[in-house]
């Protein structure tokens, strides 16, 4: 059997680092993780490709070529996501969907052959065995959530690694909180489940002898959700194996705010080669955070959380909302002073949204204030609800918020309020790579020579090369991304 797997265009979003990329000649961020591990599933005698649409582009005999096309996409995706579909339909190719956006919302979608709803290692077996004998149902939908000791090895020979900036594993799936506002606990549970050290150990040493040599971004909603687990046995495995590949990898991912609060903890991931962590932060304002359930953000230190998390080590980037019902007049000045102070520089601020399914949409259904479906993009100025403050209020200080915080001038100084904090535990090698000195060129002649902010830029070079030096490719870095972050702004 021929198995065509796609993936979804991603439009230019905060997230998407399109412009930051161009820096350092790649093509997305991230590999599709969830269509590698589904492909891992497929028996070994199928035939398959992997077409990523952020990386290449999808031609007719493609489609043509396979008995069946496996599309997956998240909210973000939705318009290239219909675009494939239509095409699978006019050339009769039968489309298998599954993933974030057809898991909450399939009812939406026409032109799909088989729904797949919820985790695959709770389906793809029934799923094999039924397009093995020919009679594949409608939709096939998981009952429980799997444990995730099933889930495969990713298959990256399927993968063009030389056109990603970073690789993707995971780790665990489920959250322990209950966020109004958030879909991940309908997706993946409140549990948190986790793969065995083992498990993970053996998808590194896959990456590594694929040739992967880089970052990798652990792609868990909250990759500390089960404390006890990550300090007892994963961490020590990660650390051991790290340590006698002298630490090929360094890692990424997404935690709670409450990483703070433990010291083990946060050396633990420092040692094991973590370098940054996303945290939703969402409002600098009590009542918003209790209103919407953020229970693990209140009464506590917020700021002194971000600064003990830099100094730990471990940079942090953040999300951070708009438009709860109580917010305050002021909490547009509240939102930029908190960014500001934390210095915090990939700071994402969107407005407040209701995915399909969650405790908020529910609320506001009920309420009468539940509007179109959500675009999907946290930073596109759209909101699907009626919010309690003036609309057009909410929009103008919203908008406010991103054109100051990332201004030219604002955003190089929290980059230097950065550094001052950052205390990295882990130098990089001393050696420079050929791709490392075309990406700094690049960055000089762009933001350097052409960039209207230029002083700005010169300033941060100079400081960090003399004041930090060791910390001068991360402010390069920063300094990139930010010059991506105005793009951004600019659009909306």
């Amino acid at each position: 059997m021929n198995i065509l797997l796609i993936y979804p265009k991603t439009p230019s979003t905060f997230w998407s680092f399109q412009s930051a990329l161009n820096f350092i000649s790649k093509k997305s961020s991230e590999p599709p993780l969830g269509l590698l591990t589904i492909a891992s599933f497929l028996p070994s005698d199928w035939n398959q490709r992997l077409i990523d649409l952020n990386v290449t582009e999808i031609k007719n005999d493609d489609i043509l070529w396979a008995d069946y096309v496996f599309l997956s996409g998240m909210n973000i995706h939705r318009n290239s996501f219909m675009k494939v579909v239509r095409r699978c339909n006019e050339l009769g190719t039968p489309v298998v969907a599954g993933g974030p956006l057809i898991t909450t919302e399939h009812q939406q979608f026409l032109g799909i052959d088989h729904f797949i709803l919820g985790e695959a290692e709770a389906i793809m077996p029934e799923l094999i065995k039924d397009l093995s004998e020919g009679h594949p149902k409608p939709v096939y939908e998981m009952q429980d959530f799997p444990e995730l000791s099933t889930s495969p090895v990713p298959l990256w020979r399927l993968l063009d690694m030389d056109k990603y900036a970073s690789m993707s594993v995971q780790y665990s799936r489920g959250c322990p909180y209950n966020c109004e506002f958030c879909s991940i606990t309908i997706l993946n549970g409140h549990r948190p489940r986790t793969k065995s050290a083992a498990q993970f150990v053996a998808e590194l040493e896959s990456l590594y002898q694929n040739g992967w040599r880089g970052h990798i971004f652990i792609v868990d909603d909250n990759f500390i959700g089960n404390k006890k687990k990550l300090k007892t046995e994963f961490l020590p495995e990660l650390i051991r194996w790290n340590n006698s590949h002298n630490h090929v990898f360094t890692f990424g991912t997404e935690t709670s705010i409450n990483l703070a609060d433990d010291d083990e903890l946060m050396r633990l991931m420092v040692d094991a080669g973590f370098e940054s962590t996303f945290i939703g932060i969402e409002s600098p304002n009590e009542e918003s955070l209790a209103a919407c359930g953020k229970k693990q953000n209140l009464n506590r230190d917020l700021l002194g959380s971000v600064k003990k998390l830099h100094k730990s080590g471990l940079k942090v980037s953040a999300g951070f909302i708009l438009g709860f019902d109580q917010d305050p007049a002021d909490i547009f000045e509240r939102q930029i002073d908190f960014i500001r102070k934390s210095g915090i520089a990939t700071a994402m601020v969107g407005l407040l949204n209701a995915p399909t399914g969650t405790r908020l949409c529910k609320r506001l259904k009920k309420e009468n204030r539940l509007l179109e479906t959500m675009s999907g993009d946290n930073m596109d100025g759209s909101i699907n609800f009626i919010p309690k403050m003036n609309y057009k209020k909410l929009v103008a200080g919203y908008k406010n918020v991103l054109q100051t915080i990332y201004s030219q001038k604002e955003y190089y100084e929290r980059v230097k309020t950065f550094l001052k904090d950052f205390q990295p535990r882990f130098q990089k090698s001393a050696t420079v790579s050929y791709k490392e000195i075309k990406a700094l060129l690049k960055s000089i002649w762009i933001l350097g020579l052409l960039d209207q902010g230029k002083r700005y830029y010169w300033r941060l070079f100079f400081m960090s090369l003399f004041k930090c030096p060791k910390k001068f490719p991360i402010a390069i870095t920063l300094a990139v991304y930010g010059f991506h972050f105005r793009k951004v702004v600019e659009g909306i």
